[in-house]
Parts: structure tokens; C-alpha cells; sequence
């Protein structure tokens, strides 16, 4: 069983002499820093008189450019705020920590020590039955593993009821696909009740391989098990702190179904089929050497089915739990004696391996390397009986509407939602701008007129390959290596308290069977919440025209240091510079896209906006977070390194924090005014800014300067879509606007030939390649079939293909010199002499014909079957009758020449006629 888990605050208290010795390094610091940002002052004024000029033509004193015209002057302004935090440039990692108020020195945070010592790692591998299904609203690949419980009846997609969830939302009912409203993770549906944690995969933290775990499972025997859904139930507090009964606000919580498994017994047993089973598996385990971090008791079996969920008030929490529980009632009804889960249809372990699919069946039991990843499944000793196959074939075989017709009420007790039986209603008004440092493991409170979350943000893309990663994702930085700051031998970290490890990519058979993602590192800017107009937010099109229109100048970062927060999640901070690039950018998309708050209201030149925002448009750099702000905006640059890592003790805590921390040093002195990130193929000249569908997904790249925009997605790059034309002078012929949209088409237009190659797609592309092969094949066929049986001996095939191709161009040529010598056909002796002529011209054509076909030929075969053809067509006319005869000469006549005299007479009955005998 998972263990609880327990956050302890604690306030750390300082000596007199500490107070003292603080305050005096303040002080000295406060009359350097004040020194620093009066040359600083000095510096920016005359660089704005370099960049103005007088109205006189005359350059400034210290400067030497000219006065600037307007149109050069707003074409350069966003470049001016370039660079960043000037201010702290001699402060260390562990001073910046003390200067924003973290704490990044005693490792004060909860441990979550199970108490076993052998079990160095936790971990969440496991055996269970999976209650995966394929809809049409989710991730079109998630398994179709169930098909006994429509688990899409008992979620709330369309968000009738929930008002937020954590970043996964529902986890049963198919998944999300990548461009959903809501901005959830894309992934497949990985509903599932856990029979025996395995926990760590790594032997030496005390864990059990995936061999191990394979042999066990292959030894043991086992029937097909029923199971029974029992009632689902809310409740269990989550990671926000927002539980506070003096706040009045929306609980947190999860949702959960609880199912059993049905025992049955055999004769004269004292144990169930389902507990000798796990006694046997046990057993088993011990016998392969199964590590010391599995666990010694079965789980009580339940489907989590979302976590961090905040309902719109108590009332929509009830309406939802009873209509759920009464689709559960329903299922009761239709499975008395539960019903063995499985599917009919084909599947492949794990997902996504090519050319192994395998029938699902019933019944199985499956290995969870992590939730989302099932990469074997172990069938049951026989078939399911009469009885099993009808129940687990009602619901995909049959018409189901009476058992939901017939029940109308709940027989079960489903009470337990964890609230207490208070009563509660969100308050959209009582929303602040600093809600928009979010804990993502849990749902947001939404703003007025917003009627559903959203995980969509613009921000800084950090990501970058790496060999440690599973899944491929490009590289869209080049100056910071987070591998330093990763816990990958788990030397300080034991375990995470959710199912995703290191954000920045993790390992193919991480010990602590995280989910296998790829590098996700980015630092969120500005939430702009759901893609959907009707919910209240703003459409994904509409996003990326704003965005299109903001002057930015290039994208400044700089690592501050490595905490943890309140949370327990491991976090990189960047200073907050209000004077910055980032700053003024965080400043526009508030005025642009923020929600109207205290009578400040946002303005656009698209005229399109959103309720949805996580941000206020009077909200400024300024007031965000770190001693340059008031900690009351919703501007505070991080980026989320793991979500609650759970250490082995405070001890390792601050170990890790005063290692990784060390490193942050060495990029502070890298990269003293910050750096603007990018690579040699991305944003080549750094400090771009990404529209992310959510974590997950970068889809929009905007490069400052209004230097274009062009869509990045699914690790693909298409050309700039639609930007401003050219921003430097010189149009098209000045590098600086080669990457627009008007210069890119100029210079790149593409053929003709592959427009239209590429529009056939990959189908057309496919069905054009394979109909030039077939009729390639077939042409070769024809020859080698020809060339086979008229080939002469020793001749080969190139030679035969040319005279072959000689002999073809002479008949065609005979042909028509005789078609076009018709006149000479013409009547020029009597009926008797032309009859006779025609007899021996008969047989000299004959002769001559057989002669003809004998030399082209050359084989004996083909002489023997031509001139057997010519005496059987003979014969044949010499026993055919005497109107056969007839005909045959009028169908000859109308060939050569049309109506002849010679076709008239032979028509007259009175003339007579000769045969040959």
C-alpha cells in the first residue's frame, strides 16, 4: 500500500547574532548595489539619447549616431531591452536563495521514509488488471482493453460538474488527444487496479527486475478472475493547501472507483481461488529473488481515476457523484456476479511495437512498467466458461437499454466524499493575479465568466535531446545541460509522490517506474487557459494572431538557484528582471490578454480576448515575485525540475540542493547579463518565445522583433505562417528578413512538380508508386513470356527485344502501303477469269503465307502448328455448306473493297459458281 503522505512546516529562527551579521552584509551590498544601478541609470539614459537623437540632427553628448527617424527608431526599440538582471551579478547561487526568501540550505522537507531499510527507492511498477478503452473522444491510440464498463459514463469531460483538475485530468475513459480544450496531457488511457505492487525495478536500492517479475508471473497458474465495481467515491486531499476551511474556496481532491475482486471457492477449500493465487505469486516472487521494495500484502483494489479535482460547489459534487454511482448501479445490475475483464479485439505490448499484435482475450492479468506503459500480459489457464462469455460479451454484443431504463435508483452506500458534509461554492471574485504560480499537480481556481481550465501558456522552451531520454524531442537550447542538476543514480531522491519523474526526459527502466516521458523543460510565462471560445477562452488561431503582434526584443534568462517549494517540488528559479525583455513581454500580454480585473481591461488590435487568462491586465512585471517585485503579480520565471520528490532524508535534501546549486554558480558566472537560448536550427539568434498546447506540446515559435512565427510541432518545423512584412529596411535583400513570410516564399519558391507531388499525400504518394510498379512488372512479364517462346537459339534477350522491335515497325509498315493500294482491286477481266485467277491467287497466298510464317518464326513447332492451321482451314471450307460459303465470300468482298461488282454477282442465284476440289 502507498504510504501516507505528511508535510511538516517549519520556521526556522535565527540568533541575534546572525540578525547582526545579515544585516551588515545587507547593508554593504545595498550601498554596491545602489553604486551599480546609478552607472546603470547613466548608461540606459545615454543609450536612449543615442537612440533618439536631438530634433536638431545633432548627435548626443557620448554619442555618435545621428538623430533617428521615427519609423527607425520604433523599429528598434524592442532591441533596446535586451539583457537582463544587472542588479545581482555578484551574488551567489545560495545568496540569490536568501535574497527571494527560499529556503535552500536545512533540506526541510518531508522524507516519506517507509521505514524499510532494505528499500533504498520506491518505485510504482505493478501487476493488475487494465480497464483500458478506445472512445472517439480520446487519445485514438489508447488500448481497447474493456469492454464490460464504459468508464466514458463516469467522467466529466464536457465539465458540467468539475470546474479544474491537476495537468493528467481523467485518467479513465480514453485519454486526451494533443489539441483538447482543456490543454491536458496527451496521453492514453491508463485506467487499472493494482493486485501487487512491484515497486522499484533497480536490484541495488532493493528492487526486482522486469525478468524476475516475468519468471514469477509465468510460473504461477491462474483462472480467469471476476471483478465486481462496488460504488465511486471523492475525497483525499491533495498537494494545493487550499483544503483551509477559513478561505471558504473550492476543495481539492481525488476520484476514485473502488472494485473487488470476486472470490469463489473450490470444493472443500477453505481459501478462494483468488487468495491461493496470491499466496502463489508470493511464493513465487521469493523464489526468483524478488527484492525487498515489493510489497508483502496485496492492495485493495480501486481505479484512480483523477487526482487534484475541484468541483464548481458542493451541490455540482453531488449531482456528479450520483449520476456516476448510478451508472455504476446499472453496471451492477448487468454483472450480478461481476464479470472477468477483457476485449475481443487485438492489441500489441507495449504499445506501439510493430507487428506483434496478439488477441486481447479475457481475463488477463498485465505488467505496469508505469501507469501509462504495459509491456506484457499473462493469460489465464483456461476459457471462460458459458456463463463468463455471456457477461463479458452483454454490453459490446447486446442491447443494454433495459438494465438502463430499469434502474432508477442506488442500492449502495457511496457516502465517503471526504468534505465533511460542508457545504461550499467557488467564488470566481475571489480570484488574485497570484494564482498564476500554480501547482500543477492540482486544479486552478477559475477567474469570472471562465467555465473551463486550461493548460495552454506561452513561454521559453528549454528542452533538448538527450541519450537518457526515451522519447525523441528536439533541441531548442544549447546553453544549460539539466543533466547536472538530475538525481539519476537516485543518490538523494527516493521516490516521487506522483507518476512523473524528472521533467527534463526520463530514463527507459528508471528505477522508480515513472512515467517514460521526454524532455518537457520550459519555463511558463503566461497562462492563457482553455482554447475553447464557448467555455469562455480563446481560440488557438486567435492566440497566435496576438502573438504575431507583440514587439518583443530578445529573451533574456538567468538561473538564480535550485529550491524546493511549499509543494514539495523541485524547482529551477531565474531572476525576475522587471527591466527586461521578458519583462516587457510579460507586461504586453497582460495588457493584450489579460482578464478585465479592477477595472483595468485589456485591449488588442484583433479585438479578441479571453475570461480564461491566469493573469489580470493591469498586472505588471513589477509586482511579481523576488526583492524587485511585490510578490503580488503573477510574474515569477521557473521552471519545474520534479514534481514532490521525496528524499531519503533532510540530510540528502540538502545535499542535493547545495550540489546542484554549486553548478547554477558556474552558469552565473557563464552567463553573467543572462543569455538569450536558442540552437544553430532553432532561433538561431535566440531569445524566442513558444506557444505550448501544454507541457507537453510546443506548437508556436515567435522570434522577436516581430521576426516571424512559424509552427513547431511533433518535432517538425513548417515555414513562417503569416507575419508582418519586412521590419528592417532593404526589404527582402537584408538578411535580417530572410526568415519572414514574404521573403521565405520569395527565395524558396518550390517546383511546381513537388507542389504536386506533395499534395497527393502519403496515400496518393503510395498508390502512384505502386501503380508504376505493377505496370513495370507487367510489362517485363509480357517480354520475358514472349521472349521465352520466340527466342531463337542462343539469342539473347536485348538482341531479340531489337529485332522484335525491327520486325513490329516492317508489319505495320506492309500493312498500310497495302491498305493504300485499294484502286488496284478493281474489276479488269470477266466473271470466269477473275474466279480463276482468284482460286490460284488463293493458294499462291497460301503457300506464300506459310513460307512467311516459317522463316519469321524459325522453330519446328511453331511451322508444324501454322501449316496445320492453314490444312484444317482448308478442309473446314471444303465441308461447309453452300450458304455458309456464301457468306463468307460477301463478308471477304465488304472487307477489302465495300459493295465490288464481284459481291453483286455472287448475290444473283443465276450465276453459277465453282468450287476448289
Amino acid at each position: 500500500a502507498a504510504s501516507t503522505t505528511t508535510t511538516t512546516k517549519t520556521t526556522k529562527t535565527e540568533t541575534e547574532p546572525q540578525k547582526r551579521t545579515q544585516n551588515k552584509k545587507g547593508n554593504v551590498s545595498n550601498i554596491a548595489q545602489q553604486k551599480r544601478m546609478a552607472e546603470r541609470g547613466e548608461q540606459r539614459s545615454l543609450q536612449q539619447q543615442t537612440l533618439r537623437g536631438t530634433s536638431d540632427g545633432e548627435a548626443p553628448a557620448g554619442a555618435d549616431d545621428p538623430y533617428e527617424s521615427p519609423e527607425t527608431f520604433s523599429r528598434r526599440l524592442s532591441s533596446q531591452l535586451t539583457g537582463c538582471c544587472y542588479t545581482y551579478t555578484d551574488y551567489s547561487a545560495a545568496e540569490m536563495c536568501a535574497t527571494y526568501g527560499q529556503d535552500c540550505e536545512s533540506g526541510e522537507t518531508p522524507s516519506h521514509d517507509s521505514g524499510d531499510e532494505s528499500c533504498e527507492q520506491e518505485g510504482l511498477s505493478f501487476i493488475g488488471v487494465s480497464f483500458s478503452v478506445n472512445t472517439a473522444s480520446g487519445n485514438p491510440y489508447s488500448y481497447q482493453l474493456c469492454d464490460q464498463f464504459p468508464m466514458e459514463n463516469i467522467i466529466d469531460r464536457d465539465y458540467d460538474y468539475v470546474m479544474s483538475m491537476d495537468e493528467d485530468g481523467w485518467l479513465v475513459g480514453g485519454g486526451y488527444k494533443s489539441f483538447d480544450y482543456s490543454g491536458k496531457m496527451p496521453y492514453i488511457d491508463s485506467s487499472h487496479t493494482e493486485l501487487l505492487r512491484i515497486g522499484s525495478l533497480d536490484v541495488d536500492k532493493g528492487g526486482t527486475t522486469i525478468d524476475q517479475v516475468y519468471e514469477a508471473m509465468n510460473s504461477v497458474s491462474f483462472a480467469p478472475f471476476s471483478i465486481f465495481p462496488e460504488y465511486l467515491k471523492g475525497g483525499g486531499g491533495h498537494h494545493s493547501g487550499d483544503n483551509d476551511e477559513d478561505d471558504g474556496e473550492a476543495p481539492s481532491g481525488d476520484i476514485t472507483l473502488i472494485v473487488s475482486v470476486v472470490e469463489t471457492y473450490g470444493d472443500d477449500d477453505s481459501y478462494s481461488v483468488y487468495d491461493s493465487f496470491l499466496d502463489s505469486l508470493f511464493s513465487a516472487m521469493n523464489d526468483v529473488n524478488g527484492g525487498a521494495c515489493m510489497d508483502d500484502k496485496d492492495t485493495d483494489p480501486h481505479v484512480s481515476m483523477s487526482r487534484g479535482v475541484k468541483f464548481k460547489s458542493s451541490d455540482h459534487q453531488n449531482d456528479y457523484m450520483y449520476n456516476a454511482n448510478l451508472e455504476v448501479a446499472v453496471w451492477q445490475a448487468m454483472y450480478p456476479n461481476g464479470v472477468p475483464i477483457g476485449s475481443s479485439g487485438y492489441a500489441s505490448f507495449p504499445a506501439g511495437s510493430r507487428g506483434n499484435k496478439q488477441y486481447v482475450g479475457y481475463g488477463n492479468l498485465y505488467f505496469f512498467f508505469d501507469r501509462a506503459n504495459i509491456t506484457k500480459a499473462f493469460k489465464p489457464n483456461r476459457d471462460l466458461t458459458s456463463d463468463e462469455s455471456y457477461y463479458a460479451t452483454l454490453y459490446m454484443s447486446s442491447d443494454t437499454s433495459d438494465y438502463y431504463s430499469s434502474t432508477t435508483e442506488i442500492g449502495f452506500d457511496y457516502s465517503g466524499s471526504g468534505d465533511g458534509g460542508n457545504e461550499y461554492e467557488h467564488n470566481p471574485y475571489k480570484w488574485k493575479a497570484t494564482m498564476a504560480m500554480h501547482d500543477m499537480t492540482d486544479g486552478w481556481d477559475l477567474p469570472p465568466n471562465c467555465y473551463q481550465e486550461g493548460e495552454t501558456f506561452f513561454g521559453i522552451p528549454l528542452s533538448r535531446k538527450s541519450d537518457s531520454a526515451l522519447m525523441s524531442s528536439d533541441s531548442f537550447q544549447d546553453q544549460f545541460d539539466f543533466e547536472n542538476i538530475i538525481d539519476r543514480n537516485y543518490t538523494y531522491i527516493k521516490s516521487f509522490g506522483t507518476n512523473h519523474g524528472w521533467l527534463v526526459g526520463e530514463q527507459i527502466g528508471n528505477g522508480a517506474g515513472s512515467i517514460v516521458d521526454k524532455d518537457t523543460a520550459h519555463i511558463p510565462i503566461f497562462y492563457t487557459g482553455t482554447t475553447n471560445p464557448d467555455m469562455g477562452g480563446m481560440s488557438l488561431a486567435n492566440l497566435i494572431k496576438v502573438g504575431k503582434r507583440i514587439d518583443f526584443g530578445a529573451l533574456y534568462i538567468k538561473p538564480a538557484f535550485v529550491f524546493i517549494d511549499d509543494n514539495g517540488h523541485v524547482k529551477l528559479q531565474f531572476e525576475m528582471d522587471p527591466n527586461s525583455a521578458l519583462a516587457y513581454l510579460y507586461d504586453n500580454l497582460c495588457k493584450e490578454l489579460g482578464i478585465a480585473w479592477n477595472y483595468d481591461t485589456p485591449y488588442n488590435k484583433e479585438g479578441v480576448y479571453t475570461n480564461c487568462a491566469m493573469h489580470a491586465s493591469g498586472d505588471r512585471a513589477k509586482y511579481g515575485c523576488g526583492p524587485e517585485g511585490s510578490g503580488i503579480g503573477g510574474f515569477c520565471p521557473q521552471m519545474t525540475v520534479a514534481y514532490s520528490a521525496r528524499f531519503q532524508s533532510d540530510e540528502q535534501a540538502a545535499a542535493y540542493l547545495d550540489e546542484c546549486n554549486g553548478y547554477i554558480d558556474y552558469w552565473r558566472s557563464m552567463y553573467p547579463s543572462g543569455v538569450a537560448v536558442g540552437t544553430n536550427n532553432f532561433c538561431p539568434s535566440g531569445g524566442c518565445l513558444g506557444l505550448f498546447l501544454n507541457r507537453y506540446d510546443l506548437f508556436n515559435v515567435f522570434k522577436p522583433d516581430l521576426g516571424g512565427s512559424w509552427v513547431e510541432y511533433g518535432e517538425s518545423t513548417l515555414p513562417p505562417t503569416t507575419s508582418p512584412a519586412p521590419t528592417w529596411p532593404g526589404g527582402c535583400d537584408e538578411p535580417h528578413n530572410f526568415h519572414l513570410d514574404r521573403c521565405f516564399r520569395k527565395r524558396n519558391r518550390p517546383k511546381a512538380s513537388a507542389v504536386v507531388w506533395d499534395s497527393l499525400g502519403a496515400v496518393g504518394q503510395f498508390t502512384l508508386f505502386l501503380l508504376v510498379f505493377m505496370s513495370v512488372t507487367l510489362a517485363v512479364s509480357i517480354f520475358l513470356a514472349r521472349a521465352r517462346k520466340r527466342r531463337r537459339k542462343g539469342e539473347s534477350y536485348m538482341a531479340f527485344l531489337m529485332r522484335d522491335a525491327r520486325r513490329k515497325g516492317k508489319k505495320k509498315k506492309k500493312r498500310r502501303k497495302i491498305r493504300g493500294n485499294r484502286d488496284l482491286e478493281e474489276a479488269m477481266l470477266d466473271d470466269k477469269s477473275r474466279r480463276s485467277k482468284s482460286r490460284s491467287r488463293s493458294k499462291s497466298q497460301s503457300r506464300s503465307k506459310s513460307r512467311s510464317a516459317r522463316s519469321e518464326r524459325g522453330e519446328e513447332g511453331e511451322e508444324r502448328s501454322v501449316s496445320g492451321r492453314s490444312r484444317s482451314s482448308r478442309r473446314s471450307s471444303k465441308s461447309r455448306s453452300k450458304s455458309r460459303s456464301k457468306s463468307r465470300t460477301r463478308s471477304k468482298s465488304r472487307k477489302r473493297d465495300g459493295a465490288s461488282p464481284r459481291e453483286k454477282k455472287d448475290r444473283d442465284p443465276s450465276t453459277p459458281r465453282q468450287q476448289l476440289v
